[in-house]
């Protein structure tokens, strides 16, 4: 992470986040953690909405929002950061505007474009944790490449009609047994035909649904900053909300799963 030092915690900073300080695993020095992390979130539709609120409300001292779209009325049954007086701005004003209502001690980062493999490099490597809450395969290849080769952990999920998925990349890293770490691409090695899947526009998708996995981004993202837990590295968690169900699998880098 970031190895610039924040200023120690204000009185109102201790009482707003008194019920992380209280937790061993977080303390004082996990929420200068989080004071001093600087995350990118890659989209501000239905899973960037609650990432953002939530990691703005746990004390992240910088969040970076990317986005180019404008807030349509259809959006609002799910992109909880904004609202009705919001339809027409840009999506990243708007979220910001939100931010700064819930904690007026992060700073917010506007880039107000779409991701693609010009821009991706400077973005990724300018934070320390990155979300993607894209709502498209070809930036979802570009984020977890260019978060590959940054170094950089990318908390991933996708979300359709009732179900959603989540996980955690460090292809970069090994683990205990020396293996290396699956990417992106060890898990989905190429898109989808085109077509075959269905945008949210023609399939639809349940607006709680993405509270919850966004939700959950950012949980993952909040235990990579803070260094607690068990990240969801190589695992996938799959979420079927008509069944109120969870599962976790476990998966590879292609290479050591063919050994």
């Amino acid at each position: 992470m970031t190895s610039s030092s924040p200023p120690p915690l204000s009185t109102e900073e201790l009482q707003r986040y008194a019920r992380h300080i209280v937790l061993p695993e977080i303390g004082g020095p996990g929420q200068q953690k989080l004071k001093r992390a600087r995350v990118l979130v890659v989209g501000a539709g239905g899973l960037g909405a609650p990432v953002l609120q939530y990691l703005a409300a746990a004390g992240v001292g910088t969040l970076g929002i990317v986005d180019d779209d404008t807030v349509s009325l259809s959006n609002l049954q799910r992109q909880v950061i904004h609202e009705t007086a919001s339809v027409g701005r840009p999506k990243v004003e708007s979220a910001a505007d939100t931010i700064g209502r819930i904690n007026p001690h992060v700073a917010v980062e506007i880039h107000r474009m779409r991701l693609d493999a010009g821009n991706a490099a400077s973005l990724v490597a300018a934070y320390d944790v990155v979300i993607d809450g894209s709502d498209n395969f070809d930036t979802r290849y570009t984020v977890a490449d260019a978060c590959a080769a940054a170094a950089r952990p990318l908390v991933a999920a996708a979300v359709g009609r009732f179900d959603g998925s989540l996980t955690v990349l460090k292809p970069y890293e090994t683990g205990a047994d020396g293996a290396a770490y699956p990417s992106y691409r060890d898990l989905f090695p190429e898109p989808p035909p085109a077509g075959l899947v269905p945008s949210c526009a023609e399939a639809g998708v349940l607006g709680a649904l993405t509270g919850v996995m966004g939700t959950l981004q950012a949980m993952e993202a909040i235990k990579l900053v803070a260094g607690i837990g068990e990240p969801l590295v190589g695992r996938i968690l799959l979420y079927d909300a008509l069944g109120a169900r969870f599962d976790v699998m476990r998966y590879k880098a292609r290479q050591q799963a063919a050994e």
